[in-house]
């Protein structure tokens, strides 16, 4: 079974293709960006799944998507997304997408869900469509110097590298950040760019 992911965050296309490739014996190949994932489908495609990261460069979110699907010749494609509500999910669906997949999934669970869609099911999490929408205080609650931090990480510097750029102890930005994870509702300093970056908030 061959596997398109396109996503532009590095460390989560990698280890999703990881888990892919040794836990579903599937072929994946990568790609960092919408235009180079639709010359991917063009050269060689078609792929039994495209999976798209919904905020990643060239995307245009669910225009994206419905290029892709046009360019899939009747194979599924679905969404991943770090940040992106239920009613991202339910336009989707309602533009043609085989599936949303929160990157929050498991690796089993991520696994199983893209079998699913590659047998031409469509696939959306029930706990993620039934929970109660809960607004991301996200931003609006970060300090000024939480904003620098998340800024740094975003960047992918060290709190090392962050400290220098603002002249503070290299423990107070290790504060910084197990604070603006909490508020932000984030896992670890990882998630927290991720998040930062699809909601533009850096």
């Amino acid at each position: 079974m061959r596997i398109l992911i396109a996503d532009d965050h590095d460390l989560v296309r990698e280890m999703m293709a990881a888990y892919l490739e040794r836990d579903g014996g599937m072929q994946v190949i990568q790609c960092a960006s919408f235009e180079e994932a639709m010359g991917e489908m063009v050269r060689n495609g078609p792929f039994e799944l495209v999976l798209l990261d919904f905020r990643m460069p060239g995307m245009r979110g669910l225009e994206g998507l419905r290029e892709a699907i046009e360019a899939a010749g009747g194979n599924p494609v679905a969404l991943i997304s770090g940040s992106a509500d239920k009613s991202v999910a339910e336009e989707a669906l309602a533009a043609g997408a085989a599936g949303f997949l929160p990157k929050t999934m498991s690796a089993r669970s991520m696994t199983n869900a893209v079998k699913f869609m590659s047998m031409g099911e469509t696939f959306v999490p029930v706990d993620f469509m039934t929970a109660k929408e809960v607004e991301n205080p996200a931003l609006a609650h970060l300090t000024p110097r939480e904003r620098q931090v998340l800024e740094g990480i975003s960047k992918g510097k060290s709190n090392k590298e962050i400290a220098l750029d603002h002249d503070i102890q290299e423990v107070t930005v290790k504060l910084h950040v197990k604070t603006l994870c909490r508020k932000m509702g984030a896992k670890n300093r990882t998630q927290a760019a991720m998040m930062a970056r699809d909601q533009e908030m850096v």
